[in-house]
């Protein structure tokens, strides 16, 4: 199923005044009951596969607990990265698309987390740093970079705490970035992918640790 053509004009077109007024009329417009990934696309329109992305960032800001959130909303985001990469159009299988969620939840979660992208949205401003937001280049690194943060989103540590909320920062701030060409803000969401691998390399180690120690206790 193809939506959201990707617009590079329309995405620059964008202003970052009015991205927060942009999601609470998506928050607002979400059905009662139940929605699919699908849903909100409808909802968010045509603007910008990159407000998509902010938007499916947000919930991972606040700790909510909605079954398969993770798997969808990652997913999607996930294939957003692909869709820039390759210069297609989007395309979203219906597995993932037509995957009902809890809207209660979601705008519970999205009303929380609007509070906190308020607070990264004031971090940005247009054409900083221009030399990270040039095409070419740049650009597949951009786009990259969006990719990793998608997969870190979807590492099953969901559970643990901070585990999706550095990699959505990242996804947030390389949104944010790439449609203000805000070379400060693409740094940023770099920096956070950096500090969720060591977040993870941590985790790791630590769960290793524990589990040799438990061992050594049994032995």
């Amino acid at each position: 199923m193809d939506h959201l053509e990707l617009s590079k004009n329309e995405e620059s077109e964008l202003q970052m005044e009015s991205l927060g007024e942009k999601i609470e009329l998506i928050i607002e417009k979400l059905p009662p009951s139940e929605v699919t990934l699908i849903e909100i696309m409808d909802i968010v329109g045509a603007d910008s596969l990159l407000l998509l992305t902010v938007f499916l960032s947000l919930v991972f800001l606040v700790p909510v607990s909605i079954p398969g959130v993770s798997t969808v909303f990652g997913s999607g985001i996930l294939l957003v990265g692909i869709t820039r990469l390759f210069s297609r159009k989007f395309w979203l299988p219906a597995r993932i698309g037509n995957r009902k969620l809890s809207s209660d939840k979601l705008r519970e979660g999205f009303k929380r987390a609007l509070i906190w992208f308020r607070r990264l949205e004031k971090i940005s401003r247009p054409h900083r740093v221009n030399g990270l937001t040039t095409d070419g280049f740049m650009t597949i690194l951009n786009n990259l970079s969006f990719i990793l943060a998608a997969v870190l989103l979807m590492a099953p540590f969901g559970f643990i705490p901070f585990s999706n909320t550095l990699p959505a920062i990242a996804l947030i701030f390389l949104s944010i970035g790439m449609m203000q060409r805000d070379g400060v803000s693409i740094l940023l969401g770099n920096l956070s992918n950096i500090a969720t691998i060591i977040y993870f390399v941590f985790l790791i180690a630590g769960g290793g640790w524990s589990i040799s120690e438990f061992l050594k206790l049994l032995g």
